[in-house]
């Protein structure tokens, strides 16, 4: 009897430590789950792809012309952050394809080092340049192991104009029939500044 009372109280004990194991085996489990939905919940949201043309970007200044042989648009300005005084970021965009690529790096008076990504997140190459003093940048931009060189000579575009590439993809869409702008009433008196809606008496 007291054998058998041993051996029960064995079993018994072997089947508590049976469950606590398989209790323990499961736990980090459910940590790692539990980690995964926090990451989930803290991570930034996925950046879409292909990139499309951000309307952040669209207020920077522009510059037109080649990178390699391709055309591109590129959209460059300071950044906010008072921490990264010297900082810039942007865009730029081929003609030919329309895609978008995230820049983003440093000017340092008439030079400009920065770094460029396809996704968002991964580095895909850096660019080294040089302001002249009409505003032209041209310099290369090469892979992230600086392989494979690339020059670039990029061109401010005035307010307002339109970059080559996109006048050329405006171009190519169908021709709709324009009505003649209404032609304005004479006026009297002389534009003020060169606005035409003020005008002094004569």
């Amino acid at each position: 009897m007291q054998e058998t009372r041993s051996k029960s109280r064995a079993l018994r004990l072997a089947r508590i430590a049976a469950a606590a194991c398989i209790a323990i085996a499961a736990l980090p489990g459910a940590a790692h789950a539990q980690s995964d939905a926090v990451k989930q919940l803290a991570a930034p949201p996925a950046i879409q792809l292909p990139l499309k043309p951000s309307p952040e970007f669209a207020k920077f200044p522009q510059y037109a012309g080649t990178l390699g042989k391709r055309q591109i648009v590129l959209r460059l300005g300071a950044k906010t952050d008072r921490d990264d005084a010297g900082g810039v970021h942007g865009e730029y965009q081929y003609a030919d394809t329309a895609e978008v690529i995230l820049i983003a790096g440093d000017r340092d008076g008439d030079t400009l080092e920065v770094e460029e990504s396809n996704d968002g997140t991964h580095i895909t190459g850096n660019w080294v340049g040089k302001f002249a003093a009409d505003g032209s940048l041209e310099g290369e931009r090469m892979n992230v192991d600086d392989s494979e060189p690339l020059e670039f000579s990029l061109r401010p575009l005035a307010a307002g104009h339109k970059a080559p590439g996109a006048a050329a993809q405006s171009a190519a869409a169908p021709v709709q029939a324009q009505k003649p702008a209404p032609q304005p009433a004479p006026s009297r008196g002389q534009p003020v500044n060169g606005v035409s809606n003020l005008t002094i008496g004569e």
